[in-house]
């Protein structure tokens, strides 16, 4: 019996360890990506050094038996490209809207998403309209998103312009390609490898085709002597580990504990998030925007309240539950610029 207790306590322990991770992970990614872009102005650079830690840090753990993931081949990689396309310019988007505007206006637009993905599916994909819930709650997040833009202090085009193209490459990614790359048969952390490694090799053609690699060149002429920088290594070290640190909490709470309970755990860190970055600078929304980005959060809840209902049938319990995880699996993109996944980017 005794036995027994102790094998229940280490599981519990071992669950709340893996929760906690990952809530304090995904709560302050986004905060430290805003640092990292504030601090390295190189949206290209950043997301190519975070892509490197994150591939890196799945071979060499897979190399040493803390994981397995799936062998990298010229095969598969051809038919993975399209993910990987989009996949970059979400964080791309991501990571250029945090470097222009407050971490508050990324998650207004975030948010956005589950409208955008409604959307689409009826339109594109002959999807069922969605529910009066459903309905009712995208109208709460798209009335927050409108009363937040409405009083948005720092509004400027390019921010905005950025966080629209963001909007357009997150719900791609979301309705067309996750569908695409079920079909691979991939599990997680080969998702993790080929969409980091691929985006990596991506890296240069961005940075010639947005000049990023003069900018980069002049400031190293500039700084030279001298391009060690204490808080922009500490900024984008920080970025890099949260990145990866996110993928394996990530999936690791994702199994340990249901769908409903995991995406109860994303609501929450969104609100940790606005929390934090409400506390520790002045880069963050006026009051009256914090309200409507509450409103706007408070209808991402009700919209997921109003998708997941108790399964009639098994094969009703297995659609729900990949829907769930498919939501999940976009939870851990959103402060990203990193790393993981799908791009949950």
């Amino acid at each position: 019996m005794s036995a027994i207790r102790f094998d229940s306590a280490g599981q519990y322990y071992a669950t709340s360890s893996l929760v906690l991770g990952y809530a304090l992970c995904s709560s302050l990614l986004a905060v430290i990506n805003k640092f990292a872009i504030t601090k390295f102005n190189y949206p290209g650079l950043l997301t190519a050094l975070q892509y490197l830690t994150s591939a890196l840090g799945v071979w060499v753990l897979g190399k040493f038996g803390f994981l397995h993931h799936d062998p990298f081949t010229l095969d598969i990689a051809k038919k993975f490209l399209p993910t990987a396309i989009v996949f970059y310019l979400a964080i791309f988007t991501n990571t250029n809207l945090l470097r222009h505007a407050n971490v508050d206006t990324f998650i207004v637009f975030r948010s956005l998403t589950p409208l955008l993905v409604a959307i689409a599916d009826t339109t594109f994909r002959r999807q069922p309209c969605p529910s009066k819930l459903t309905f009712m709650s995208l109208l709460i997040i798209l009335g927050g998103a409108v009363g937040y833009v409405a009083t948005d202090s720092a509004y400027t085009l390019t921010a905005y312009s950025w966080a629209f193209a963001y909007l357009v490459t997150i719900t791609t990614e979301m309705v067309y390609i996750k569908h695409m790359v079920m079909n691979l048969g991939l599990n997680t952390w080969g998702f993790v490898l080929y969409n980091n490694l691929l985006s990596l090799m991506m890296a240069p053609i961005f940075w010639v085709l947005t000049g990023e690699y003069r900018e980069v060149f002049a400031a190293l002429g500039a700084n030279a002597g001298n391009w060690f920088e204490p808080v922009s290594f500490s900024a984008v070290s920080l970025s890099c580990l949260f990145g990866l640190l996110i993928s394996f909490f990530g999936f690791a709470a994702r199994r340990a504990i249901s769908a409903t309970a995991f995406t109860v755990t994303g609501v929450v860190n969104k609100f940790l998030t606005v929390v934090i970055n409400v506390l520790i600078w002045d880069k963050h929304a006026t009051p009256f925007g914090l309200v409507c980005l509450l409103f706007t959060l408070a209808g991402g809840v009700l919209y997921q309240q109003s998708v997941t209902g108790p399964p009639r049938e098994s094969t009703a319990s297995k659609q729900t539950g990949d829907e769930n995880e498919s939501d999940d699996d976009d939870e851990e993109n959103e402060g990203k610029s990193v790393s993981g996944k799908h791009a949950s980017v």
